[in-house]
């Protein structure tokens, strides 16, 4: 049996990836479109591997689901990842079927569907447009940037945001005391920008609609609590006027501030009890999307992330 490591995984898929194709095409009567769609998920996974210096012999779950994740991460979709897995799994049964591989790495790969959709987070860019998005000179627009503010500043699931009591805010200490699920009861750090804005809508725009003596902090034009739906289409507003691309939710603001907090080095704990979750287990799905990102970052970005070394460049 041929040695598929030997020549690298590029090569190994460059060498063996037309036959299968044709199959595809021949036997299976794909359309050109899908034959075409195939060959470009395969060829990507190889590229990943030669960067990675991963020989096809060594390739088994984790680096199936190492390419997935870090694709997802990268704005794959989940119908696109449905798709790639079909093109490993078809490949890689041709391979072990034509005696070209010893072993299916995708044997124990699950349905994409099944598992946890990767949280999509905002780049700082888009952060920062989103929070400038308001118009502060109108009250509600005033309320508007706090809300935004105090949901980056803080991972504040929505329903959480909209109930926050203004006894439960600490400006001067700089924290909220968070009321989450199972009223399970939280201290979660606020910003100096976040205190700035809510300090500033107190003074000035909450005063407006405070008709009924509210308890809560955040009112509409009536004096009541936003609610959670009305606050959705706020902020789908507001990623409108600031060019925000794709579908953005209260949701992905808290995503957004649990990423970043890993990015810039804070660690899986500490996250958890900011975040509310009662298990790290479903932190731990940020550290992927951290992972990833970075990966796809440095491999776009680095001058010799992807090159071979040539006879020259080899030196201690």
């Amino acid at each position: 049996m041929p040695d598929p490591g030997r020549s690298g995984a590029g090569d190994f898929l460059r060498r063996h990836l037309p036959t299968y194709l044709d199959r595809l095409a021949v036997e299976r009567g794909l359309s050109p479109r899908s034959v075409e769609a195939y060959g470009r998920d395969l060829a990507g996974f190889g590229r990943w591997l030669e960067s990675r210096g991963i020989g096809i012999e060594k390739v088994g779950r984790a680096e199936i689901v190492r390419h997935l994740q870090a694709r997802r991460a990268a704005g794959l979709s989940a119908r696109s990842a449905a798709r790639l897995v079909s093109s490993l799994r078809g490949f890689f049964a041709f391979a072990v079927g034509e005696r070209i591989t010893a072993e299916d790495p995708t044997a124990h790969v699950g349905n994409p569907k099944t598992w946890a959709a990767l949280p999509h987070a905002l780049g700082s860019a888009d952060v920062d447009a989103l929070l400038a998005a308001p118009d502060v000179g109108e009250p509600l627009g005033l309320r508007d940037r706090a809300m935004l503010e105090t949901l980056y500043a803080t991972g504040l699931r929505v329903s959480e945001l909209v109930r926050i009591e203004r006894e439960r805010v600490d400006l001067e200490g700089g924290t909220i005391l968070a009321v989450g699920k199972g009223n399970k009861e939280r201290l979660v750090p606020l910003g100096r920008s976040a205190r700035r804005w809510i300090a500033r809508y107190v003074r000035e725009a909450r005063p407006l609609h405070d008709v009924r003596r509210s308890p809560f902090l955040f009112l509409n034009r009536r004096g009541d609590p936003m609610t959670r739906q009305r606050f959705w289409q706020v902020i789908e507003g507001h990623a409108r006027a600031a060019g925000i691309r794709g579908r953005i939710s209260p949701h992905v603001l808290r995503h957004s501030f649990a990423t970043h907090l890993l990015e810039h080095g804070a660690d899986l704990r500490s996250v958890q009890m900011m975040l509310g979750h009662a298990d790290i287990s479903t932190t731990q799905i940020y550290t992927h999307v951290s992972r990833a990102r970075l990966r796809a970052v440095y491999d776009e970005f680095h001058p010799r992330a992807r090159k071979k070394k040539g006879p020259r460049e080899g030196g201690p």
